[in-house]
């Protein structure tokens, strides 16, 4: 194959000096092998031939300096290296473990260039606004940085304010990583992964991000979800301060959640506080199917009331009900000890490909499951299981999407910070009584069952008002011996029975939906009682339609 340079459309020539500096970089950090596959123009970069590693430590080197790379290259790619360390079923474990490490933590920008955007986002009278702003961070990271501040009411807020030009920096990356993503899918490893749509849904979360509106309107209805739960504490949004690029909240006071001492000296109980959190992550992906994609400590806070506060909604997750009922299903059968039955739930969730050997997959997840035969819930660390679970996946290539690769993620980060506060902590416990709310309510009828049901009624009402109407007239055009060469002028019996025979036909038809009602009803029934008044109902109208049909077929005798 002969080598592809780099493409050299205007929009690309601009970006030339950072093609360069992203691809040097990787190429010091030992990466040049990589780059050769995609068979760029060496002309341009000097690339060295591949180093296998040789042993463990030489792989765990190469993941450090992987790490060290992305960090040299900034915001955008901080930011790949967050997102590649949620999925364990494209990179080998030790460079998972080691893209945990990155924080997304960067040098502050000068207060001079925060606060020019602020002037641009907020306007001239920024300082009737904000007669206060302290221009040291509280935080930066590589997107904006925080800034604690008071309103003319006097009231406490932080202002995330975006970095100058971030956006434009962000998408000469997006742009770069797009090319090498299409090179790449021309390899093994692209075929089989598909980088293209990685980077397309990673572009997708950035840019979200970037969106400081869809950053409050997910606090909004984060909020919304806990109403009522003193647990968990969601700041207010000051939309009117609130621009694209700027964010204004409600400044929350407390005790970041990783730091155990400043818990335990404030009196507060470790033990409340891992359940409220752990109970919290749960609620939020199996009970709301929206959860906080970015659990880490400094996103937490602790009141002093044992609450916990949130902060930073930028990251987030969403699920499908159809996705909450497959963890649902996993749970059970996994709690079960139930190979076939995950493997089957694998199999609805098209995670299998179509040349796998079942039988080899469901004895290796026996043996999976056998590792975990006997021990207590509380034993059972979701972090150990996920890690034995993706060496399933890869051994069969299974194609599970992002979301819940993120998702496993995040309830693995929460079970560790919960583990941290309360060694004990026993994750499964906590969401039994939700797993058990929504298994019931996968048998009771569900409002998309109910919507289904009224829109079939209204048709079948449709088909029983029209068709008697329509059989009159297809029998009248019978006789005018129109749509058909078929003469029955003056053969009334004939044509009563054509008329008696459709009449027939439609009322079997409802029959048969009324049975296929009760079929689907019966089980539900079983743990709903009221589900036998519908059911009662179809009863009747069948056998009303059947004594309707007996005297019809005794009076034409």
């Amino acid at each position: 194959m002969s080598e592809i340079p780099l493409k050299s459309s205007p929009s690309k020539i601009s970006h030339r000096k950072r093609y360069q500096q992203i691809l040097s970089t990787f190429i010091k950090h030992g990466f040049g092998y990589a780059l050769a596959k995609l068979q760029l123009k060496r002309s341009f970069f000097p690339i060295p031939p591949e180093e296998t590693p040789k042993t463990e430590e030489d792989l765990k080197s190469r993941a450090v300096h992987f790490r060290l790379a992305l960090e040299e290259l900034g915001p955008t790619f901080i930011k790949v290296g967050q997102i590649l360390s949620t999925r364990p079923d494209l990179l080998p474990p030790e460079f998972i473990q080691e893209l945990t490490k990155l924080e997304d933590s960067v040098h502050p920008e000068s207060w001079e260039a925060i606060h020019a955007v602020l002037i641009e986002e907020i306007g001239e009278e920024l300082e009737q606004v904000f007669p206060e702003i302290n221009p040291i961070p509280l935080a930066s990271a590589s997107l904006g940085q925080v800034h604690s501040a008071r309103l003319k009411n006097g009231r406490s807020v932080v202002i995330k304010i975006q970095r100058p030009n971030i956006e434009n920096i962000i998408e000469v990356d997006l742009s770069i990583l797009g090319d090498l993503a299409s090179l790449a899918e021309r390899t093994p490893w692209g075929e089989r992964n598909h980088p293209v749509e990685i980077i397309d849904a990673f572009a997708h979360t950035l840019r979200n991000e970037l969106d400081y509106y869809r950053e409050g309107r997910n606090a909004d209805r984060f909020r919304e979800n806990f109403t009522g739960d003193e647990r968990i504490y969601i700041p207010t949004i000051y939309w009117e301060h609130t621009t694209r690029r700027v964010l204004v909240m409600e400044e929350l006071h407390g005790i970041k959640i990783t730091d155990i001492a400043a818990i335990k000296e404030a009196g507060i109980n470790r033990k409340k506080v891992a359940h409220n959190a752990v109970s919290m992550i749960v609620k939020e992906i199996l009970e709301d199917g929206f959860y906080h994609a970015d659990p880490h400590g400094g996103n937490f806070f602790v009141l002093q009331d044992g609450s916990i506060g949130v902060m930073d909604f930028g990251m987030v997750g969403e699920l499908t009900s159809r996705d909450r009922q497959s963890l649902t299903r996993l749970y059970i059968n996994a709690i079960a000890m139930d190979a076939e039955g995950i493997v089957d739930e694998l199999f609805r969730m098209n995670a299998v490909p179509p040349d796998v050997d079942r039988e080899s997959l469901e004895r290796d997840m026996e043996h999976m499951l056998q590792k975990y035969a006997g021990l207590p819930l509380k034993e059972m660390h979701f972090q150990t299981i996920l890690q034995d679970f993706t060496k399933l996946v890869t051994r069969y290539s299974l194609t599970l999407s992002p979301d819940f690769w993120m998702l496993g993620k995040t309830l693995g980060m929460m079970e560790g910070i919960g583990l941290l506060l309360y060694p004990e902590l026993d994750i499964f416990a906590i969401s039994e009584p939700i797993v058990r709310k929504l298994r019931r309510e996968m048998l009771l009828p569900k409002k998309e069952w109910m919507r289904y049901l009224v829109r079939q009624s209204m048709d079948w009402e449709e088909v029983a008002r029209l068709l008697p109407r329509t059989t009159r007239r297809l029998v009248e055009r019978i006789d005018q011996n129109k749509p058909l060469d078929i003469n029955l002028i003056g053969r009334e019996k004939e044509k009563k029975e054509v008329v008696r025979g459709l009449n027939q036909l439609s009322f079997s038809i409802l029959i048969a939906s009324l049975v296929l009602a009760i079929a689907m009803l019966l089980p539900i029934a079983l743990s709903n009682a009221l589900v036998f008044i519908p059911i009662g109902i179809c009863l009747i109208g069948i056998l009303a339609i059947f004594v309707w049909l007996a005297l019809s077929s005794f009076r034409n005798r």
